[in-house]
């Protein structure tokens, strides 16, 4: 005699019930049934990682230091507009930027080759002259736009410089190699550098444009990668860095106005206390639930 398995009977023949993958079918059940065996597996918060407010803290110095950078480039802006930095002064800040940054990627950079320093240089060299060839042009750019607009439009693009800007650095794949940076990161820096042109074109003359967005350029493309070959050496040392650019520019800023002084003060703090303390109060409402209903995640491990 055959004994049939009727839906919802409390049979003793009944089959028991077992997960199936994509929505099998199973004699006797129905398809969303589920019994206690089904959260055996969960997992809760499993890949919640529990942060320290002071390695927070820490961390987030490196976007002090370069909002520091950035504010002492708009430093420079401003007082070679009221003509207080002469062409001579400049340009010799641009020799001893050069410098310094290649004498410090020699101390802290890793598999750095005489070979790959001196293809640096050469393509710093063209790039100088081809920059010194445009001067003229970028001088008379904004020859028929109001100055009020010059102003206006620079600070929308620095703002805009820095709510894109990859602040957690390039990263170095081989000697001489980045990875492709990404497209915000491309946004941050042509934002840059077209602000570094409206500035040069209010310049009065060609050797003052050259000076000024070659110091701009050098510290929009180079700085991130000297930063990033600091902090990876030591850390100690990029926070000594960090703190005296920021002893710097506090100090530059109160130079120029206390208000701003105040402000940009304000803004560190902000930065270096009040959101890493956001973030560490707002972990106790991570929830996150894990168990074998989660999607496949495919590892394709490929060999040469």
């Amino acid at each position: 005699m055959e004994i049939r398995t009727i839906k919802g009977s409390s049979s003793p023949h009944r089959p028991k019930w077992r997960k199936i993958a994509y929505g099998g079918m199973q004699p006797g059940f129905e398809d969303n049934h589920t019994d206690e065996s089904f959260l055996e597996d969960m997992i809760m918060n499993a890949n919640v990682v529990r942060r320290n407010f002071l390695r927070v803290m820490l961390d987030s110095v490196s976007i002090s230091e370069y909002l520091c950078i950035v504010a002492l480039v708009v430093l420079v802006w401003t007082y070679t507009l009221r003509s207080t930095f002469a062409e001579d002064s400049l340009l010799l800040l641009d020799v001893s930027l050069l410098g310094l940054g290649f004498f410090i990627l020699l101390l802290t950079a890793e598999m750095l080759s005489f070979n790959l320093l001196l293809s640096y240089l050469l393509k710093i060299s063209f790039f100088i002259t081809g920059l010194y060839l445009l001067s003229p042009i970028y001088q008379t750019l904004t020859r028929s736009i109001s100055s009020d607009s010059i102003w206006a439009l620079t600070a929308a693009l620095i703002i805009l410089h820095l709510f894109l800007h990859d602040y957690s650095g390039p990263t170095v794949k081989a000697p001489g190699t980045v990875e492709n940076p990404t497209f915000t990161s491309n946004i941050s820096l042509n934002a840059s550098i077209v602000a570094s042109l409206l500035i040069a074109s209010r310049l009065p003359s060609r050797l003052h444009v050259f000076a000024i967005v070659l110091f701009s350029l050098q510290v929009f493309l180079f700085a991130p990668l000297v930063t990033y070959c600091v902090r990876k050496y030591s850390f100690r040392l990029h926070l000594f860095l960090s703190f005296s650019l920021m002893c710097l520019t506090l100090f530059f800023i109160h130079s120029l106005h206390r208000l701003l002084f105040v402000l940009f003060f304000v803004i560190l703090a902000f930065v270096n206390v009040v959101c890493p303390y956001w973030l560490i109060r707002i972990q106790k409402y991570k929830f996150e639930i894990n168990g074998p209903w989660d999607e496949a995640k495919l590892c394709f491990n490929i060999t040469e």
